[in-house]
């Protein structure tokens, strides 16, 4: 198969259109991905492949890579690039020499905690969210009006594959209150009522992470039951949405642990 090697291609603009345009990604329920190990997952996790480009020499540099190579050359719709190709398609500086788009995953949601993220605008919080949730077990992740697209090729980086693993949604609020009719729900808030390790994670409950500047919503303080804490010493106020809503999911993690 030839070389692609002009930045012109209709595939590298088909690329750049989907990692560019939320609304592209929305039509086409695609999204963007790219660098050896998030392709090799999302393979590995058996997401559907719409197109890779990728560059041959380049990924025969690594083991990482040339395992990839093997299984690329195999594909439908994967097609051989020049490095400059790669460049032009990638969303990074300095790409890994492969650039793909797979198919919005559409895993249905699981028993156990609900996540929502409320208005949450930075991507690296987002995606650093979603990997913890796959990592805690979490059942479902609804991202509520407001949200940066977790979609975005940014959070797809920062998630380094918890795409394929978490079951996710972007809702609107009617639907996340629906959702969440037979669970206790609790809103993390640098004033909340009590510490996070008080509550019992292990009945059915959800957790709302607000916006990282101004706090809950004022759906979300609605829809709350409870709001909780991360005591803290000094004088930090508050943590980033990503490490907040982190700890919180791993003490859940934690009590049902001890409870099995």
């Amino acid at each position: 198969m030839a070389l692609i090697s002009s930045p012109a291609n209709h595939h590298v603009k088909w690329l750049r259109s989907l990692a560019e345009s939320a609304r592209h990604r929305r039509r086409e329920r695609s999204f963007v991905i790219e660098g050896v190990r998030l392709v090799t997952d999302a393979l590995t996790a058996g997401a559907e492949v719409r197109l890779v480009l990728y560059a041959p020499d380049q990924l025969a540099t690594t083991t990482a890579g040339t395992a990839l190579l093997n299984r690329l050359r195999h594909l439908p719709h994967c097609f051989p690039a020049t490095p400059a190709v790669i460049v032009a398609a990638a969303d990074t500086e300095q790409p890994q020499g492969v650039v793909a788009a797979v198919t919005w995953p559409e895993l249905p949601p699981r028993p156990g905690l609900r996540l929502v993220l409320d208005a949450i605008q930075d991507p690296g919080n987002v995606g650093t969210l979603l990997r913890s949730a796959a990592a805690a077990g979490v059942g479902l992740v609804m991202c509520a009006p407001g949200t940066v697209d977790p979609f975005n090729p940014k959070v797809a980086r920062a998630a380094m594959g918890a795409h394929f693993l978490v079951p996710l949604r972007v809702s609107p609020w009617e639907t996340i209150r629906a959702e969440l009719q037979s669970y206790t729900v609790y809103a993390a808030d640098s004033a909340g009522q009590q510490p996070y390790y008080a509550v019992d994670w292990r009945q059915p409950a959800a957790l709302i992470v607000g916006n990282e500047a101004h706090g809950l919503s004022e759906p979300a303080r609605a829809l709350a039951h409870q709001t909780i804490t991360i005591p803290m010493s000094g004088s930090i106020e508050s943590l980033n949405a990503g490490v907040a809503g982190s700890i919180i999911l791993f003490e859940a993690l934690r009590q049902q642990t001890v409870a099995h």
